[in-house]
């Protein structure tokens, strides 16, 4: 059997950044643990504050392996800046690169390929008002069409123009992606778009007809949150929980 090398950055790298590949990591073993993963092809990626380098997982690893150590560190070119046995995913970082690259808050992007983000994605009319889950992507979700694999330099002007200011994305025939200032933020911004995905998708299995929230409420839905969440945001609230369940899942994430 193939033993993976076994890194250990603790005490090597400043507190802030160890914190980060915690969060990070975590993520991965989350969204391992959610199902929401595709083999060793699909990433999550945050930039390390004041700089213009970023996390990302190693080529060839399951979620299920990625540590806080594993991580790869790399510059907006996927270049790898650090002393690593470990490869990453060039075609896999173009789009997390196009839009750190113009996106100064985005500081984490998880690009996933769930099959109801992708129904949903290649369904005509994409996200429907279906649920209260809906409501959180749908003032701030983009469109961005399917151009093959992310390989094509000239694909990355048209997806920083397909997002925009957005911070959900429906790729179609292809997935979902979120963006966020934090790791949190964006994992439950990926929570509440693949929510009401799979919402959509069981609803429209029914094939009975669907009622649909009213635009006056999805217009008013961030200021209600507000309320709910006091001045924070969602991320902010429920990653602390999300993290514990990611040490009680395993703790291994965190080496």
């Amino acid at each position: 059997m193939f033993e993976l090398p076994k890194l250990d950055l603790k005490g090597k790298v400043t507190e802030q950044e160890w914190r980060l590949r915690i969060d990070l990591a975590a993520c991965y073993r989350l969204v391992e643990h959610m199902r929401w993963g595709d083999l060793i092809y699909t990433h999550m990626s945050a930039r390390l504050p004041g700089t213009d380098h970023y996390l990302v997982n190693a080529f060839g690893l399951s979620f299920d392996e990625v540590t806080a150590s594993n991580l790869v560190k790399v510059d907006l070119s996927g270049n790898i800046i650090d002393d690593t046995p470990f490869e990453i995913n060039p075609a896999g970082f173009t789009i997390h690169s196009a839009i750190h690259e113009v996106r100064e808050d985005a500081h984490c992007v998880i690009h996933l390929h769930t099959k109801e983000t992708i129904a949903v994605a290649s369904c005509e009319g994409g996200l429907l008002p279906l649920s209260q889950h809906s409501m959180f992507s749908l003032p701030s979700l983009s469109y961005h069409g399917y151009e093959g694999l992310a390989v094509n330099d000239d694909e990355r002007q048209r997806l920083q123009d397909d997002l925009g200011l957005t911070n959900h994305m429906l790729l179609v025939n292809h997935g979902g992606l979120t963006v966020g200032p934090t790791v949190g933020d964006a994992f439950m911004r990926f929570y509440d778009l693949q929510r009401a995905c799979e919402i959509q998708v069981a609803i429209q299995a029914t094939g009975q007809q669907s009622v649909q929230v009213p635009q006056p409420i999805i217009d008013n839905i961030y200021k209600q949150a507000s309320v709910v969440h006091s001045g924070s945001t969602g991320g902010q609230l429920a990653w602390p929980a999300m993290l514990r369940k990611a040490y009680r899942l395993d703790s291994g994430f965190a080496k």
